[in-house]
């Protein structure tokens, strides 16, 4: 074999661990749950790895009975915020998963790191 020959064997082995990995790493983050809130814990947000909403919890002490449209639009702002905070900290969960697994393909490209290429 000369040196810039591919070894092909060895290629096709590399592609089937990084598969095997990749199928491990999404399942990890399909089980997972991440947790975001807003409002000091009033609403708190469950997602899974992907961000895929689960549960959401309103606390009773975000509701004021005295003034119902204020609570229900300060509830609806806690919400947004819980669940965005919830997505980020799942994007914070896929990046730690499956970061590894891209920059083993060369930050992304598909060939950075094989040989011959």
């Amino acid at each position: 074999m000369n040196p810039g020959d591919v070894n092909l064997q060895q290629l096709l082995e590399q592609a089937q661990l990084m598969q095997q990995q990749l199928v491990s790493a999404q399942q990890e983050l399909n089980e997972a749950e991440v947790e975001g809130s807003a409002g000091g814990g009033l609403v708190v947000a469950t997602v899974n790895g992907g961000g895929e909403l689960l549960e959401l919890k309103i606390s009773p002490e975000a509701v004021d009975p005295d003034d119902p449209q204020e609570t229900a639009d300060t509830i609806a702002d806690l919400v947004i915020a819980a669940i965005r905070d919830a997505v980020r900290a799942a994007a914070d969960l896929q990046q730690e998963k499956l970061g590894p697994l891209a920059q083993g393909l060369g930050g992304g490209s598909g060939l950075g790191q094989l040989p011959g290429f």
